[in-house]
């Protein structure tokens, strides 16, 4: 199964593809898609919308996994942010991939067992799920790779209840 994990944002939108069955995990790509502050909404939104199309496309991912918001005090940057996963939802649905999402909880628990985890601590561990030399970077990717190995720890259990 290859997941396309999905750390949504205006300025980066993080993305990372893991392929695995649950028990042996191969990184595929990451990156990030970042657009220019002084840009007009419209014109970031429709970049988000067109770079996410095009990773999809080269890809083929059997299912994204996108993390959700958590704010706790700014409204404007969440209403932002809110938009840029909205679009998020959107281009990912738009090319028929399904979608799950997951909390930052529900991800710091999967890939540390510890829902209080912090950055650098949820990064290690991506680094030793993935048998990688270093951290990969920036931050939104390491994110939205933690949010990739989040739903494949997830849809492995599954099916391990469901048998």
């Amino acid at each position: 199964m290859l997941v396309l994990g999905l750390d949504p944002g205006l300025a980066t939108l993080g993305y990372g593809l893991v392929k695995g069955d649950g028990y042996i995990l191969e990184l595929v790509a990451y990156g990030v898609v970042r657009t220019p502050a002084k840009t007009p909404l419209a014109e970031r939104l429709m970049q988000l919308h067109h770079e996410l199309s095009s990773i999809i496309v080269q890809h083929h991912p059997d299912v994204a996994a996108v993390e959700e918001l958590f704010f706790s005090t700014n409204a404007r940057t969440a209403i932002i942010v809110g938009e840029a996963r909205g679009v998020t939802l959107l281009t990912v649905a738009e090319a028929g991939v399904p979608i799950v999402e997951y909390t930052p909880l529900q991800v710091k628990q999967a890939i540390t067992g510890y829902g209080q985890a912090d950055k650098p601590q949820m990064q290690q561990m991506v680094r030793l799920l993935l048998g990688l030399n270093e951290i990969p970077h920036p931050d939104d990717a390491a994110d939205a790779l933690a949010v990739s190995i989040c739903h494949h720890h997830s849809a492995h259990m599954a099916a391990l209840i469901e048998s």
